[in-house]
C-alpha cells in the first residue's frame, strides 16, 4: 500500500441531542499505547460522564478496538468504528464522551448519535492521505537553483531542506512513481549536469 487515510490533526467537537451533550475527540496515532494513553487521558477529564466510547484503527498489525462502555451493545463503539471505516481512515483513535440528559434515546439514537460525534470529530480533525514518498537529494550550482527549485514541486515533490555553500544542497521529497520522470527532466535540464541521489523513504502527506 503506497497511499493511506489519516487525520492531520488532534481536534474535537461537541452536539446536544436531547439534553444529552456529546463531545467527540480525535486523534492521529500510531502505535496502540498512543491509542490507549489517548482514551484513558480523555476518561480522566471526563470521569464524570456517562460514558466514554471509543474506537481506533491502527496499520500496523491490522488493528481495530472499540469499546461501548456501558452502553448497550452494538449502539455506539461500532458506529464510531464504522465512521473511521467508511472513510477509509487509519492510524486514528476517537473517543466520543456522553454526558446523560435525562432521556433515553433509543437504540437507533444512539447509534445515530455516536455517528455524528465521530463524524464532526473526524470534520475537526480534517481528513489528510499520506503518501510513501522517496526522499531524494542533489547538489547544484546557483545559476541553477531557481530552476531546479521550481521544477520538484511539479513532479509533486516537497522541498525539506537546503544549503546554501558553495553550491547549493537540496533534499526533497518526491512520490515514488514520479521518480523516473523526474531524472529524465533534471537530466534535460542540466545537460546531464546535476544527478539525483535517493537517500530514503518516508511517509508524506500527499500535495
Amino acid at each position: 500500500m503506497e497511499i493511506y487515510k489519516t487525520i492531520k490533526n488532534e481536534a474535537q467537537d461537541e452536539f446536544v441531542e436531547r439534553r444529552s451533550k456529546f463531545i467527540g475527540y480525535i486523534k492521529p496515532v500510531q502505535e496502540e499505547q498512543e491509542a490507549i494513553d489517548f482514551i484513558n487521558e480523555k476518561k480522566r477529564i471526563h470521569w464524570d460522564a456517562t460514558h466514554n466510547v471509543y474506537a481506533y484503527i491502527l496499520r500496523n498489525g491490522q488493528i481495530k478496538r472499540y469499546s461501548d462502555d456501558g452502553e448497550p451493545q452494538g449502539t455506539a463503539g461500532i458506529p464510531v468504528l464504522d465512521v473511521l471505516q467508511k472513510a477509509g481512515i487509519v492510524d486514528a483513535v476517537v473517543v466520543v464522551t456522553r454526558y446523560f440528559g435525562g432521556i433515553l434515546l433509543g437504540g437507533g439514537g444512539l447509534v445515530r448519535a455516536y455517528s455524528h460525534g465521530a463524524s464532526i470529530a473526524v470534520n475537526a480533525g480534517g481528513i489528510i492521505t499520506m503518501e510513501k514518498s522517496l526522499k531524494v537529494a542533489l547538489s547544484c550550482d546557483y545559476n541553477q537553483y531557481g530552476k531546479l527549485s521550481g521544477v520538484v514541486p511539479l513532479f509533486g515533490g516537497n522541498i525539506y531542506n537546503s544549503e546554501f555553500t558553495d553550491c547549493v544542497g537540496l533534499e526533497f521529497y518526491l512520490p515514488k512513481d514520479k521518480y523516473e520522470s523526474f531524472i529524465k527532466e533534471l537530466a534535460d535540464i542540466t545537460c546531464g549536469s546535476v544527478e539525483a541521489e535517493i537517500i530514503g523513504e518516508e511517509w508524506v502527506e500527499a500535495n
